[in-house]
């Protein structure tokens, strides 16, 4: 029987079977059958194809492509609605988009405009602030507003934040305060970016005992976890092992 026969049988069972596990009307079968390639690549753009769009994991895939084709177009779509409504919602959007853009000045002036009234504390936007700060090369002012939010919020707990503060400490100068920061923000920090630069400073200082120990212990723990994690973490996982080589 022809390889093209064999083909067709193939698509026109699968995309049968398909019809009837996904509960589509049973004329599809007919269609199927007597019209072979039209009727599967039919099926396939009327049946298939938006289920396949509109799945968690084919979203996460169109966002991934959109981003890579298009990387500023949720920007551009926050300056919009920040236009046509200057509320605090847009006001955020628009600020975080600007951070994840490296566009830290228009990020800065964002979040400072937002900290009045009801808002002039809030732990999130002073964070925020103060991610811009340190993106400008503005670490003493990052590290003020960092104070002021603690102050402010004494509850208020962020790794994220807290693994800022001890890079905000660290490139002040103060080395000894800094390897005090991040010896406690590693405990429980959720990815191995703190251990690293934990690390790193040891080595810079001269303990480098201890620094093999931290970029031990992450080799150790990556090897440990699960592939998703080690894909996540693979630049901080590589940065440890050729540290390591080094010392």
């Amino acid at each position: 029987m022809s390889p093209i026969i064999l083909l067709s049988i193939a698509l026109q069972i699968a995309c049968g079977v398909h019809v009837v596990r996904s509960g589509r009307p049973i004329y599809w079968l007919f269609i199927l059958l007597f019209f072979s390639y039209i009727a599967v690549l039919i099926y396939f753009i009327a049946e298939v194809l938006p289920d396949l769009r509109n799945g968690p994991g084919s979203r996460k895939v169109a966002r991934k492509v959109r981003d890579v084709i298009d990387p500023s177009r949720d920007k551009r779509r926050a300056e919009i609605n920040l236009q046509l409504s200057d509320t605090q919602a847009n006001r955020r959007e628009l600020a975080a988009e600007s951070l994840r853009h490296g566009d830290y000045q228009r990020a800065a002036e964002l979040y400072q405009g937002s900290l009045k009234g009801l808002y002039a504390t809030d732990p999130n936007l002073m964070l925020g602030l103060a991610k811009a700060q340190f993106g400008m090369g503005q670490p003493q002012q990052a590290r003020n507003t960092l104070d002021a939010l603690i102050a402010a919020n004494p509850d208020f707990r962020s790794k994220e934040g807290h693994l800022l503060y001890a890079r905000t400490v660290e490139d002040i100068g103060d080395a000894a305060a800094a390897l005090h920061e991040y010896e406690a923000v590693v405990q429980g920090y959720p990815g191995e970016e703190a251990r690293v630069r934990y690390g790193l400073l040891l080595k810079r200082t001269g303990d480098s005992r201890k620094a093999a120990e931290i970029f031990r212990e992450i080799l150790t723990r990556s090897a440990a976890s699960p592939k998703y994690y080690q894909r996540e973490q693979r630049d901080w996982i590589e940065t440890a092992r050729q540290e390591l080589a080094r010392l």
